[in-house]
């Protein structure tokens, strides 16, 4: 049976309508064969939540703390790369919904909108940032960061090779910032995508566009991708704990052992990710990880899992099974390049009653008694 993802499955063929192809597959694609991508959602078809009667749930509370922030639902908006080409409504858009519905919002270094400028909207957004081999280049992003409001930063660390990712060869993605007489047909099959962006004047990567001069997204992605430190380490980890006193989060944390390296060197939590199968291809599910992850962790930082989440019961599973919260990446930016923030809004609140309903169909009438049930609250299959 193909997999009904909700108001995540209107959203995203209603985005690929609107959405020249490759910024559609660019979206909708992983690395090399996609199994990883395959493997995310069908790990959550393990499992069945056991409906429970006889409880009160005349209210039920979604709310989590997370990362040092407080939100109503317990799930984040991931930090999505190039998420601003999508519509006009760009990254700000999106966080003006998440700010609505009272959840938390990420802002990928790789942002057509600066963190600057995000930030500017209220709500406390988090900055994701990469150990570039320049270390003047990642001081100088948590400087801004601190600058503009930002209390915590999400270093990612699963990106310092780029696999291939064949949809994006197939239509020439990387090669954007001089587009074939094929791409050009291509995006201008799509006016109302066009209209947009030319309204919004010449795309440049807000976060970068300070320390490069490549012309155009695509040539400025190269150029910063290239300087990701391939040698992080441990020690690496250390010193950025040392230059940034807000919560430091770490993200691409697929193995227990590198979820104990990451707390003992001073991360205030996780998130277990393998980038929605844009990286490692073959990679297990991060459901099917968590656990381990959990055990490792036990309890000295919040864990959060990426990767696979489009239902409200997909989120009470993950928590079930040792989460503190989700993320959810594709799905927001279907929303966004669907219809913009107005979009991100319905699509965050659907989600949110979702779990709610789930919650209470269960008899759990917060995250802490879902918490206190633990993997008792499912069945697997």
């Amino acid at each position: 049976m193909p997999f009904d993802d909700g108001v995540f499955s209107s959203v995203a063929a209603s985005a690929r309508r609107r959405l020249p192809r490759l910024f559609a597959d660019y979206v909708d694609g992983g690395a090399h064969g996609e199994w990883t991508m395959a493997r995310n959602r069908s790990a959550f078809r393990k499992w069945g939540i056991v409906p429970r009667g006889m409880k009160n749930v005349e209210t039920v509370d979604a709310g989590v703390h997370c990362f040092g922030q407080q939100w109503k639902a317990p799930f984040m908006l991931a930090p999505v790369g190039f998420a601003g080409m999508l519509h006009p409504d760009r990254e700000a858009g999106a966080a003006r919904a998440a700010l609505r519905c009272g959840v938390g919002m990420a802002v990928s270094t790789f942002a057509i909108d600066s963190m600057e400028k995000v930030a500017k909207v209220g709500g406390a957004p988090l900055a994701q940032i990469y150990v570039f081999r320049d270390r003047a280049l990642t001081r100088d992003m948590l400087a801004r960061a601190a600058q503009c409001g930002i209390d915590g930063i999400i270093v990612t660390v699963d990106t310092a090779i780029t696999p291939v990712r064949e949809r994006d060869v197939r239509n020439g993605f990387r090669h954007l910032s001089r587009p074939t007489l094929m791409q050009m047909a291509g995006l201008l099959a799509h006016p109302r995508w066009c209209l947009g962006m030319v309204g919004r004047g010449t795309p440049a990567i807000g976060n970068l566009a300070g320390y490069t001069t490549a012309h155009g997204i695509m040539g400025q992605a190269k150029e910063m991708a290239a300087q990701i430190d391939p040698t992080l380490d441990r020690t690496d980890l250390e010193w950025l704990r040392s230059e940034w006193k807000g919560q430091l989060v770490v993200k691409g944390v697929m193995h227990p052992e590198d979820a104990r390296v990451a707390i003992e060197a001073g991360a205030d939590g996780v998130i277990v990710s393998n980038h929605g199968g844009r990286q490692m291809d073959p990679a297990p599910a991060t459901l099917d990880v968590l656990p381990q992850i959990a055990a490792a962790v036990a309890g000295k930082g919040d864990i959060v899992l990426d990767s696979g989440i489009r239902r409200g019961g997909d989120v009470v599973m993950a928590l079930a099974l040792g989460a503190t919260a989700v993320s959810i990446g594709r799905p927001w930016a279907w929303a966004l390049a669907a219809g913009g923030e107005t979009s991100v809004e319905n699509a965050i609140r659907a989600l949110s009653q979702e779990v709610v309903d789930i919650l209470g169909l269960a008899g759990l009438e917060d995250i802490a008694a879902l918490r206190r049930r633990g993997p008792d609250a499912l069945w697997e299959l």
